[in-house]
């Protein structure tokens, strides 16, 4: 299916001035984001998901760009590897599967909440020192074997439980309090903060609170795409490569065996890959290339084929490519239909 760019996201009127104007989140935005993919039923579109993406060159330009890629957003899970390069920062001693747990949004697998456990006794912590609220694992396959097996919500299931795990051992090995750890005053998250602007080349704009109830920072795609860079092409042995190096050799632990992260970084050697919440996605080449992406409206049925068009773009040739495009839709149980990338 053909789709004209130019005609999905024309500019909607001016901003008026006065006691009407708009103001806030409303006043930012002077456009009609473009549509990254359309939602194709029947070979009727019958949806579309609007974003913002930049992809940059190996030299760390700007190769192409729509929507508002230097508008900030919250990268959710995105900023999971600067958090794990401020907790190595802080003097904690981890390395491989440990290192791409503590960068993980995990599926909840066996071996990951294995291992959540190992490091939380390794630590002398427990699950109820954990700041992460009570939850199911991510993936629905683990959530309904976890169910069946009468497991209730817990913190160690909740995706960030590693990451989590990660920042309390950070606290204890420099002897800062653990009861406030997820406190933005507290200089683990003041590392963090740190990490973030200094990899994204810009200072965080805003902060929130995650889904986990972490510290949320806020920057640009364009500042996530340049920080995903920093962390491939820094040198080996600082906490940026060893978190890029962690999280690319062992993949199923940042991400599970069911999950585009895995099987990118498992496809395309070199390649670091980070989903976030609310349909958000950096990815990093190993010679520097790297995007970020968000749709505006949160769904992330529409990130695996705008991710993979946006690698199409950069010059990625393999299968895994063409997998993550994948993003079917059903009728009477039958694929009838898809969600396609529209630039």
């Amino acid at each position: 299916m053909t789709h004209d760019p130019g005609a999905s996201a024309p500019p909607i009127p001016s901003a008026p001035s006065g006691p009407s104007a708009p103001h806030g989140a409303a006043a930012a935005r002077a456009t009609v984001p473009p549509v990254l993919a359309e939602v194709v039923r029947s070979g009727f579109v019958e949806g579309h998901h609007r974003g913002s993406l930049v992809l940059l060159a190996a030299d760390g330009g700007v190769e192409f760009a729509l929507g508002e890629p230097d508008a900030p957003v919250f990268p959710r899970s995105s900023n999971k590897p600067m958090q794990a390069a401020a907790v190595l920062r802080a003097g904690l001693d981890l390395s491989g599967e440990r290192l791409a747990l503590a960068a993980a949004s995990h599926s909840g697998e066996g071996f990951h909440l294995d291992l959540v456990r190992s490091m939380l006794a390794e630590y002398g912590l427990t699950e109820a020192d954990l700041g992460t609220p009570p939850d199911l694992p991510l993936d629905q396959t683990e959530a309904r074997a976890y169910l069946a097996a009468g497991h209730a919500p817990s913190r160690i299931a909740m995706n960030c439980s590693g990451k989590h795990t990660a920042m309390l051992a950070a606290c204890l090995h420099n002897g800062w309090p653990t009861e406030t750890y997820l406190d933005p005053g507290h200089p683990l998250q003041k590392l963090v903060r740190t990490v973030i602007e200094e990899a994204a080349g810009e200072p965080v704009s805003a902060i929130g609170t995650d889904g986990c109830g972490a510290p949320l920072m806020a920057i640009s795609l364009t500042g996530l795409a340049r920080a995903f860079r920093h962390f491939v092409l820094a040198e080996p042995g600082t906490p940026e490569r060893r978190v890029a190096d962690a999280m690319r050799a062992h993949p199923q632990y940042v991400a599970g065996t069911r999950r585009a992260d895995t099987w990118l970084m498992e496809g395309v050697a070199g390649t670091l890959s980070k989903t976030g919440a609310e349909a958000v996605q950096a990815v990093a080449l190993e010679d520097g290339r790297a995007l970020a992406l968000k749709i505006d409206d949160g769904n992330g049925r529409a990130v695996g084929p705008v991710m993979a068009r946006a690698l199409d773009r950069l010059g990625v040739r393999a299968d895994v490519v063409e997998r993550i495009a994948e993003s079917p839709l059903l009728g009477g149980g039958a694929e009838v239909g898809g969600v396609l990338a529209a630039f």
